[in-house]
């Protein structure tokens, strides 16, 4: 069982008064202590209704986000997490840069060890865009570029 003190800054959980933020909001994002920070495991966060606005045309774009990241000291809390996705829905950016943004959002938040963010996005006018970003410490640097090969053959 966690103590109080874990949970120190986690705000949203449970809060049934909580809004959705309607623009791009990184500082909605709350993160926990990670209990076993001594071994490497992934967690995995697959947003499948992610949704932001073409930055040209305003026209949606919609999108199956995959996050995967090995936690370093804080790991991200999921309800500020969706909040955080939700906050993308009139948010102006090309795919790339929405995938890139969560990213370093993401990064600069927990600082861990490995994460990446795979943009499977719907085809608009013939053509599917899936961006792929990945990032991680001195130690993992081998699976940052194992994943990124990975990434280009295997079409994930």
């Amino acid at each position: 069982m966690r103590e109080e003190t874990e949970l120190t800054g986690v705000t949203l959980l449970g809060n049934t008064g909580v809004k959705y933020p309607t623009e791009y909001s990184p500082d909605i994002l709350e993160t926990f202590v990670n209990k076993h920070p001594g071994r490497d495991y992934v967690v995995t966060f697959t947003c499948p209704e992610f949704t932001s606005l073409c930055p040209k045309t305003g026209q949606p774009d919609f999108a199956r986000i995959i996050i995967n990241y090995i936690p370093g000291e804080r790991m991200v809390e999921s309800k500020s997490l969706k909040l955080y996705l939700f906050s993308f829905r009139n948010h102006g950016d090309f795919h790339e840069d929405c995938v890139n943004i969560i990213l370093n959002d993401l990064w600069n938040l927990m600082e861990p060890r490995y994460i990446e963010v795979i943009g499977r996005f719907t085809p608009r006018g013939g053509i599917s865009i899936y961006p792929f970003a990945n990032r991680g410490d001195s130690e993992h640097q081998d699976m940052v570029k194992a994943r990124m090969l990975a990434s280009m053959i295997n079409d994930f």
